[in-house]
């Protein structure tokens, strides 16, 4: 399965529906992020049912960048019932991105 890109308004909705959602703010023009994708879809078998992952571009949802205090990417946002746990900014292993994700289960 791939992980789904979300519009500012989805994400914002499911943050607060879901109890962990782990969300990549990515760029279509960024490298280090097109080696963090398929980590993400890799979290998002391993853990289907647990939690929801999502991709958010940001250059098409700004106001979420902004919001987030996001200044570089690729940035990993772990949140846990509606909250801002965690971030993980650049290419990291797998590992820790699954060590990180098990702390909010």
């Amino acid at each position: 399965m791939t992980v789904e890109y979300m519009q500012a308004a989805e994400f914002e909705a499911l943050v607060t529906q879901e109890a962990v959602v782990v969300a990549d703010f990515t760029a279509s023009w960024c490298g280090p992020c097109k080696l963090v994708a398929p980590l993400m879809d890799q979290l998002d078998e391993a853990f289907a049912g647990q939690a929801s992952i999502v991709k958010v571009d940001l250059d098409a949802n700004k106001a979420l960048a902004k919001e987030y205090s996001i200044k570089s990417i690729p940035a990993v946002l772990f949140f846990k019932d509606g909250v801002l746990a965690e971030t993980l900014v650049g290419v990291k292993p797998y590992s820790m991105f699954e060590e990180t994700l098990k702390k909010y289960l």
